[in-house]
C-alpha cells in the first residue's frame, strides 16, 4: 500500500474509499507506519515549516483548549478536517487523559460535500484473561484514528502524532477541564503509584489548573508508535509490552485481545426533511440512533437507546429501520460513563464530529506501566457510553456539525441541538448535556459554539 507524500505544509488530497464494514483489506493498512518528515505544525510545538493559509480555514471546537489549537493549526497548514480531527484526538490523549486516553475509544462521523456521510466506530473490547482486580478495555483509539486519517485524510499519520508527542514531552498546562476531573477522582487515582507519579502534587493533592503536566513515558510510547507504526500496538512487540503492563495493573488483557480490536466503518444513519439531510453516528455507537430519534420526533433519546439495547439488535439496517419507523421507544439507562466531544470543519466543506470515552472517568484509574497510558475500563464491567454526533447539510452546503458529552444526556443534547439548527434557532445550552457545535448559515460562513458552562474552546475560522 503506497504512502501518501503530502505534508501538512503542502496542500494535497486523497481519494477516500467507501466501505460498509471494515474488512481485512483495510485492516492491513492499519498495520503500516508512516515514513515522512515532520513539518512544524503549531505554535505549541515549534515554528511553522511554511507560510500558513490565510482567510477562512475552518474551525475546531473541543472541550480542552490546547487540543483545539493543535487541530486548528493543522487546518492552517493545509490539512483537511479529517487530518485536524485526528490531530485533535491525539492531542486530547495528552491534554485530557481523564476522558480521551489512548486506552479508550470512541466514534466519529465524517461528511464530505456531495458524498454520503460515514460513521467510524472504534470501541474497546473487554479483556479475556483470568484474574486481575481492575478489568481494562483494549486500546481502540489509535487504530480508529489511523483508519479515519487513512480513509479521509490528506497527509501522513506521523505528521499528526508529532504535536501530541511534543506536548507530552515538553509539558502542557493543566486545563480547567482536566483539573475538574482530577478533583472528582483524586483519592482513588492517587492510590495507584504510577498514576500518582504523573498526576500527584504534594502529599495529598493532584496537579491543578495552571500547573505544568509532563508525561515523558507517554511521549516515549507515541515516539514508538511513530517509528514502528500503529500496528505495533496490536500485532507487534508493543502489543506484548502493553498487555503485560495491563496485566500487572489488574487489567486482564492479552495479545489476542489487542489483535481483535478493529474499528468498524459504515454508512451513517440519515434522515431527510425540509431540505435538510441529517446524518448521525451509526451502531455500534448507538447514541447516534437516540440523537436521530430525538431530532425527528422530539422523544427521549435515552429512552430510544434503552429500547434499542434491550432489543439485542446491533446492525445499521435495523437501526435505520427503527429511525424510519418514527417509533421512539421507552425505558431508562443506568448511570453512564464520562466522555468528551469535538467537531471540525475545513475550508472545503468537509466536517468531522467525534465523541471519545474510556468507559469511566480516568478509566480503571491505573496506568499501563512504562507506556504512560491510562487504562480504559472494561465494557464488560461498565455500561456502554452514549456516543452521539451529527452533521447536517442542505443543498447549498454544510449547516452544522454537532457532538456532545454529558453521560446520559449526551444523545438528547445532540438531537435537540440539531432540531434548533433545522428550525433556525440558537442552540440552547441547558441540562447536563454539553454541546460542541459548528453552525453555518446557508451557503455562507460558519462559526464555532462551545458550551459556556464548560472550559472548552472554539478555534476560529480565520488565521
Amino acid at each position: 500500500m503506497a504512502h501518501r507524500r503530502n505534508q501538512i505544509s503542502i496542500h494535497g488530497t486523497v481519494n477516500a474509499r467507501r466501505a460498509s464494514i471494515l474488512l481485512a483489506s483495510v485492516a492491513s493498512g492499519l498495520l503500516l507506519s508512516a515514513c515522512s518528515s515532520i513539518p512544524g505544525l503549531s505554535s505549541l510545538v515549534g515554528p511553522a515549516a511554511a507560510p500558513a493559509l490565510t482567510g477562512s480555514i475552518g474551525t475546531v471546537v473541543a472541550d480542552e483548549p490546547q487540543a483545539a489549537l493543535v487541530g486548528h493549526d493543522v487546518l492552517a497548514r493545509s490539512g483537511n478536517a479529517a487530518d485536524a480531527a485526528v490531530a485533535t484526538a491525539l492531542a486530547l490523549g495528552v491534554t485530557l487523559p481523564s476522558r480521551a486516553s489512548f486506552g479508550g475509544g470512541g466514534a466519529c462521523i465524517v461528511s464530505r460535500p456531495n458524498s454520503p456521510a460515514e460513521s467510524v466506530s472504534f470501541l474497546p473490547l473487554p479483556g479475556t484473561s483470568a484474574g486481575g482486580d481492575r478489568p481494562a478495555s483494549t486500546p481502540a483509539m489509535l487504530r480508529g484514528l489511523y483508519l479515519i486519517q487513512h480513509q479521509y485524510g490528506s497527509v501522513e499519520f506521523n505528521d499528526l502524532i508529532a504535536p501530541a508527542m511534543n506536548l507530552a514531552s515538553n509539558g502542557v498546562t493543566v486545563s480547567r477541564a482536566l483539573a475538574s476531573d482530577l478533583s472528582v477522582v483524586r483519592t482513588a487515582l492517587l492510590a495507584d503509584e504510577s498514576a500518582r507519579a504523573v498526576f500527584g502534587r504534594g502529599e495529598a493533592g493532584t496537579v491543578t489548573a495552571g500547573d505544568s503536566l509532563i508525561q515523558q513515558r507517554l511521549a516515549g510510547f507515541l515516539e514508538r508508535v511513530r517509528s514502528a507504526g500503529v500496528g505495533d500496538l496490536y500485532n507487534g512487540a508493543l502489543a506484548d509490552v502493553y498487555a503485560t503492563a495491563a496485566q500487572k495493573a489488574g487489567g486482564r488483557l492479552n495479545d489476542e485481545d489487542l489483535r481483535k480490536t478493529l474499528p468498524i466503518q459504515t454508512v451513517a444513519l440519515t434522515t431527510q426533511a425540509n431540505g435538510l439531510t441529517a446524518a448521525f453516528l451509526a451502531p455500534p455507537a448507538d447514541g447516534g440512533l437516540g440523537a436521530a430519534i430525538r431530532y425527528t420526533t422530539g422523544a427521549s433519546a435515552q429512552g430510544a437507546v434503552a429500547s434499542w439495547r434491550a432489543s439485542g439488535a446491533t446492525d445499521i439496517a435495523a437501526a435505520q429501520a427503527a429511525l424510519d419507523s418514527g417509533k421512539s421507544g421507552s425505558g431508562s439507562l443506568p448511570s453512564l460513563p464520562a466522555s468528551t466531544s469535538f467537531v471540525v470543519t475545513d475550508r472545503n466543506g468537509m466536517a468531522v464530529a467525534c465523541s471519545l470515552s474510556e468507559n469511566n472517568l480516568f478509566g480503571t484509574g491505573r496506568i499501563a506501566g512504562n507506556t504512560g497510558i491510562v487504562l480504559g475500563a472494561s465494557p464488560a464491567s461498565t455500561p456502554r457510553p452514549l456516543l452521539a454526533a451529527a452533521i447536517l447539510r442542505d443543498r447549498r452546503g454544510l449547516r452544522a456539525a454537532i457532538a456532545a458529552s454529558g453521560q446520559n444526556d449526551a444523545a438528547d443534547a445532540v438531537g435537540e441541538a440539531a432540531r434548533a439548527v433545522a428550525q433556525g434557532a440558537e442552540i440552547a445550552h441547558s441540562g447536563s448535556g454539553r454541546v460542541n457545535a459548528i453552525t453555518c448559515a446557508s451557503g455562507s460562513a460558519c462559526h464555532g459554539n462551545t458550551d459556556p458552562r464548560g472550559a472548552g474552546l472554539s478555534a476560529g475560522t480565520t488565521n
